[in-house]
């Protein structure tokens, strides 16, 4: 089974750029659909962009133009650059990855990381 784990959340004000890594190990398929999900306190875990095996990506409205995320199959990593930051994406942040051929960022999924947070301030 492939181990997922996120790293460089942080503490930003409002308007700043984050880059979110999460680094895969044990079981890794190039096959991967890869995900980050996020959840406030008090809130449902989201969907906030995905990327298929062939590089196509879906992102969600709320993220659109802000967000992007990539994949280096070389270093086994995904990735997500946030740029324009509001206090709404203040959330945990989760990477997942699963084999499923529609690939799309919707519960359940295979495996997923422990989370980094991400706290947006004004």
């Amino acid at each position: 089974q492939v181990q997922l784990r996120e790293s460089g959340g942080s503490s930003v004000q409002s308007g700043g750029s984050l880059r979110l890594s999460c680094t895969a190990s044990g079981y890794v398929s190039s096959r991967y659909c890869l995900v980050w999900f996020r959840q406030a306190p008090g809130k449902e875990r989201e969907g906030v962009a995905a990327i298929a095996s062939d590089g196509t990506t879906i992102y969600a409205d709320f993220v659109k133009d802000r967000f992007t995320i990539s994949k280096d199959s070389t270093k086994n990593g995904l990735y997500l650059q946030m740029n324009s930051l509001k206090p709404e994406d203040t959330a945990m942040y989760y990477c997942a990855a699963d084999l499923r051929h529609r690939c799309i960022a919707t519960l359940p999924f295979r495996a997923w990381g422990q989370g980094t947070q991400v706290t947006v301030s004004s």
